[in-house]
């Protein structure tokens, strides 16, 4: 592909690298030069406001791509292949920007504005684009890829275009390790003391045969998880939150306690680990406790660690994200919201972060999740038939585009705690019926 562009910019480069990617079997290049535009065989995208004779593609720049500050942007929808789009204009040719558009979903051009914040200081879904269009739920950059994709092989019938294949990654964020085992005595005592305050002996009990080896651990569902990804074969990838202070929202297990070190390291060398940054890691000025983290969980699991997905999601940009390269990570897994399950960049892919605060693309590259039980559970107050109903919305709208789909789970709803018994029934019926038969098909 070649795209004549007579004033190219970083952010051009940046949006054709993900295109190339996605669906060009060798990377696009930018064109200045009109007689070898006009003169090349292959599929040829005119990015300009000039006309050519001959047979190519046009989109008229939105504009946006040629800037390099942050500031608002007058957004119009419009419809094209009964799709939604935006930076839209009745034109010949494709009759809106796609670079423009996949630009602004992708750096999350509208977080680095003023905007509306939930109860956690995060950006919050309701001021988001694809909430106030009703496109959340999308992953749109990638239908709109696959509709533009049937266009050129129209124009250009000699092209060949990459084939893409779905992937499914499961992932657990594990913010405490066990509900009694490891908390200490003055902790099971002091939960002993809630329990019977509010007359739920049966907990209390359950707690003390717990603690006295008799019974398992209700948040103990590190067994069956081996066993169910082994009988799906899928790779699945555990985050664990290591605060070597438990204060606040950072509630995990003490970090000194061995088995929680045994289990790091036994998953270390079977399957992918990351961190999970705790809630002081974000909110702290600079990167000291998100080092001190890494560092230790480095030091536990034997290995080097580059995959994070913030606690609650909690990250602002570009600061978040920023902190993470600066402490070496090179993958992050939360690219999604904390309120509400969907497409936060309104894709399916990976794609790396672009600083609009710099003007230039980084090495962190970004895995967005579409659902998360906690969502389904707290925030959205669905039964587990109706969460059951959600995870397969949006299975079935990420393989219908060939992407990734990443969920996310926590040990807790999956392990014996009877609260949630039909969390754990829904999720290994979706493993066992849909999962497995990726895995084997």
């Amino acid at each position: 592909m070649l795209v004549y562009c007579p004033d190219p910019s970083p952010r051009l480069a940046y949006v054709l690298d993900f295109i190339s990617e996605e669906m060009l079997m060798d990377r696009a290049v930018i064109c200045q030069d009109m007689n070898t535009f006009l003169h090349f065989e292959g599929v040829r995208i005119n990015y300009s406001e000039q006309d050519f004779e001959g047979v190519y593609h046009t989109i008229r720049p939105h504009g946006l791509l040629r800037e390099t500050g942050i500031a608002v942007q007058e957004i119009k929808m419009g419809r094209w292949k009964n799709l939604p789009v935006f930076f839209f204009r009745q034109q010949a040719g494709l009759s809106f920007d796609i670079f423009a558009a996949i630009f602004y979903l992708l750096s999350r051009y509208e977080e680095y504005l003023p905007h509306e914040k939930d109860e956690f200081g995060r950006f919050s879904h309701k001021a988001s684009l694809a909430f106030r269009e009703g496109f959340l739920d999308r992953p749109l950059i990638n239908e709109w890829l696959m509709a533009w994709r049937e266009e050129l092989s129209a124009i250009f019938p000699k092209a060949v275009f990459k084939r893409r294949s779905y992937r499914f990654i499961p992932t657990y964020d594990i913010d405490m390790l066990y509900s009694y085992r490891g908390k200490g005595w003055l902790r099971n005592i002091g939960g002993t003391a809630r329990s019977l305050l509010h007359g739920d002996f049966k907990q209390a009990i359950e707690r003390w045969k717990v603690l006295r080896g008799k019974m398992k651990d209700p948040f103990d569902a590190y067994e069956w998880l081996d066993a169910l990804h082994l009988y799906c074969r899928v790779k699945p990838i555990y985050f664990f939150l290591v605060a070597q202070k438990q204060v606040g929202l950072d509630k995990n297990i003490s970090t000194s306690y061995k088995p929680f070190q045994e289990l790091i390291n036994y998953y270390a060398s079977v399957y992918k680990i990351g961190l999970h940054p705790s809630w002081q890691s974000s909110v702290e000025d600079g990167n000291s406790i998100l080092r001190e983290e890494k560092e230790w969980l480095e030091a536990v699991s034997d290995i080097s660690i580059e995959k994070s997905r913030q606690h609650f999601i909690k990250f602002t940009l570009p600061g978040g994200y920023q902190r993470l390269l600066d402490s070496g990570i090179q993958k992050d897994y939360s690219m999604g919201y904390g309120t509400i399950n969907g497409f936060r960049a309104s894709v399916a892919s990976s794609f790396y972060w672009f600083n609009l605060e710099t003007n230039a693309t980084t090495a962190l590259r970004l895995y967005p999740f579409c659902f998360m039980e906690v969502n389904a559970f707290f925030e959205q107050k669905l039964t587990p038939q109706q969460a059951y109903t959600e995870l397969m919305k949006y299975y079935v709208a990420v393989k219908k585009v060939q992407g990734i789909f990443i969920t996310i789970w926590h040990n807790n709803y999956l392990g014996s705690d009877p609260k949630y018994a039909s969390w754990r029934d829904l999720y290994e019926i979706f493993m066992k019926e849909d999962a497995y038969w990726d895995a084997v098909g």
